[in-house]
């Protein structure tokens, strides 16, 4: 379990009865039904449940994609998002996400991909000093600095992953969302991404929310996990918090069982 030490009363994120709805062709799905969670200033929090849950969602209310039908996300006690507005100055300030396929520019090479977040948040901004971070990030996700000039097509899925952490990183974000990381890794490129969300977490003392359905990688990289089940927060706390719980759903959940069965008190 990671070692940061977090002040609980220090948050920094606060979802407040999220709700979201999508119509679909067999009518409305109401996936987020009521989704209230707090989340610490410094700390990985990790979403777990289901796929199609809705954990990608609730990042999508984070960083602005999407609109909630009602609630509220506030960011150090602002309303961000609410269903009439963005307040798009503060996600860009403040915010950066790690999408699961990585959504690198397939036309621009690994150097162009990292520099353009760079640019597009410091216009002007000389170009030695942008070659000079790119090699820089380059040698914080463990890539040489001749990976600058490969293409994106160039690279395996866990060094497109590295290279848009990187390009998430350039623009020094408080809080760094990551929608599945580990998603069609092999176990030893897992643990790598796992390492870099911690090194990143230290080094930059950013604020982590991670979604996963990877037990391994929640357990290791986690201060706090979160269980969304059904539309709601069922569920929230350490990882021996988690393994330790009489909840059924949560232990179904961990535990892989197909049927849900009871859990002695």
């Amino acid at each position: 379990m990671p070692g940061v030490q977090i002040d609980p009363k220090n948050e920094i994120i606060q979802l407040r009865h999220l709700r979201k709805s999508f119509w679909t062709t067999e009518g409305e799905q109401q996936v987020l039904k009521d989704v209230s969670l707090n989340i610490r200033k410094g700390e990985t929090m990790v979403i777990i449940g289901a796929s199609g849950g809705g954990k990608s969602v609730i990042l999508k209310h984070m960083v602005g994609l999407l609109q909630p039908d009602g609630g509220d996300v506030l960011v150090e006690n602002k309303v961000i998002s609410d269903a009439n507005h963005f307040d798009t100055d503060t996600i860009r300030r403040k915010m950066g996400m790690l999408f699961q396929m990585g959504a690198l520019f397939d036309s621009m090479s690994v150097g162009e991909n990292i520099a353009f977040a760079l640019r597009e948040h410091n216009p002007g901004i000389p170009e030695e000093s942008v070659e000079e971070i790119v090699a820089r990030l380059l040698g914080l996700i463990n890539l040489n600095p001749a990976f600058a000039s490969k293409m994106p097509s160039e690279l395996s899925g866990g060094m497109k992953k590295r290279v848009s952490l990187a390009r998430t990183l350039a623009v020094e974000p408080e809080i760094v969302l990551y929608d599945e990381p580990t998603t069609g890794l092999d176990p030893i490129t897992s643990d790598v991404i796992n390492d870099l969300i911690l090194d990143t977490q230290k080094q930059f003392h950013v604020t982590s929310v991670v979604v996963t359905h990877d037990m391994v990688s929640a357990y290791k990289i986690a201060d706090r996990i979160a269980m969304l089940y059904q539309g709601h927060i069922i569920f929230v706390g350490t990882a021996d918090e988690v393994r330790e719980t009489h909840n059924p759903y949560v232990q179904q959940f961990i535990r892989g069982m197909r049927k849900l069965e009871s859990v002695p008190e």
